[in-house]
Formats: C-alpha cells, structure tokens, sequence
C-alpha cells in the first residue's frame, strides 16, 4: 500500500500539471518565499574568486540587498538577489554563485563565480541567504540545533562511499545533519520537486538541483509520509486553484 501511494505521487503531480498547465511544485517553491522571513542579513569574510587557472583575493560581503565580491585590486562585483539565479552552499567554506549572464566565448550555460571563504559561513547565514535568493538552492550546512517534529537515523551513499547522518523533519523543510565533515544537506519546501518512500525503510528527496536517496536506519511511519507529502504537495494544490488559467513555461 505504501509502495502504491509513494510512486503515485508522480502520476499525480504529472496529470496536474497537465490540467492547470504548468508545474505545480514549481509555482509552490517560488511563492512561498517572503523577503520577510529572512529578517535582516549581514555578514562577511575574507575570499578567493578561483578562476580556471589563478584566483582574486578580496572580501566577499551578503546584506539584505544582494552578495558582493571586493577584490584587492580592481572594481568590485556587486549581485543583487533578483539577479542571481542559484547559489550552491555545499559546505560552509565554499560557495558558487550562478547568475544570469553568459558565459565568455559563447560556452553554452550561465557564467558562475565560485569563493572559497576564510570564514565558513553559519547556518543560520546560509539559510538566510538561500532564503533571499528564493529559487531552488543548495545549502550543505544544515543547522543541527533547528527544532524538528520527526527524526530519523540515516545513511546517504555516494559513489565513493557515504555518509550516516540523522534526517529531520521541519516545519519549513527537511534536514540531513551528518556526524563527520560535509554531506548535509537543508532543504526548504521551495527546494524539493518530489519525494518517495517505497518502503519503510527508503526515503527520495527528489530536489530542483539534486537527488538524495536515503537508507532508514529507523522505519518511517505512514503518519509521518502522509505529512510530509501535504507539505509538499498538499500546499501546491492550494496555490494552483487560485492559479488556474496561468501558463508556467518549463525550466
């Protein structure tokens, strides 16, 4: 029965979004986000902008305004969040910024900047700039002292390995916090396009940017499924009915 409902979910997304015309988790994830739920944002460290071969050295400033890089030597960089189009936090002491400009000698894609900071930057920092920016972003840093309604004992693997960690459930998203360096991730709602639990004892955090597939240390209750899959889903109906006659293209 689980298996039944978990791998409905897609059918059920797809048939909707054919109906309303367009991605329901998609318009869902943007329109959740507030300017106010972000409150004020300051912060700053020393950086290095790399580049293919050499870097710049500078300072690397986030306000409630946008991310600035101020080199050494030479006119600073200055990103306002309207204009960023995805920031990956993969750990705190690195971030990479994707803005909307093209790329140099007409390489296909959108140009990224990519910081090493001298000062790893705080959960809390991170999750409020992944907040300012709004679209679906990558944040490894999740903060361990969150409040959560569920918890569940994990393991994530990897190609080289993995990590074990322990999964939490909020009410603005879900937590994977490990117990050595790197792997965490945090994801708002705005973050997640699909979950899966086929069995008890699996668990899919299928995300904007990213796939995570987990092995439960712990089983995971129908309950708490059924919660999870109204914060995701359940809310995104709520928004396509007031919605219905709009066209949402693709990404």
């Amino acid at each position: 029965m689980r298996g039944r409902t978990s791998v409905g979910i897609y059918s059920l997304s797809l048939l909707l979004s054919f109906c309303v015309g367009f991605s329901i988790p998609t318009l869902s994830a943007f329109e959740r986000v507030s300017s106010g739920q972000t409150g004020s944002l300051s912060w700053q460290s020393k950086a290095r902008l790399r580049h293919r071969l050499t870097s710049t050295h500078g300072d690397l400033v986030v306000d409630g305004q946008g991310i600035e890089f101020r080199p050494a030597k030479g006119s600073a960089l200055r990103w306002s969040f309207v204009e960023i189009r995805t920031i990956d936090l993969a750990s705190p002491a690195h971030l990479s910024l994707t803005s909307y400009s093209n790329r140099h000698w007409h390489w296909p894609g959108d140009k990224e900047f990519r910081f090493e900071l001298n000062t790893p930057m705080p959960p809390t920092v991170a999750a409020a700039l992944v907040g300012k920016v709004g679209k679906p972003a990558v944040d490894g840093d999740p903060d361990s002292r969150a409040q959560s309604f569920a918890s569940i004992p994990a393991r994530h693997r990897t190609r080289t390995g993995g990590t074990n960690g322990v999964l939490h459930f909020r009410e603005d998203g879900i937590d994977y916090v490990v117990t050595g360096a790197g792997g965490g991730r945090s994801w708002r709602w705005a973050d997640i396009q699909t979950i899966a639990n086929p069995d008890p004892y699996h668990f899919r955090v299928g995300g904007y940017l990213e796939t995570f597939d987990f092995e439960l240390k712990q089983p995971m209750t129908g309950d708490l499924f059924d919660r999870l899959w109204d914060s995701v889903y359940a809310r995104a109906l709520n928004v396509a009915g007031a919605a219905v006659g709009e066209h949402h293209a693709d990404q």
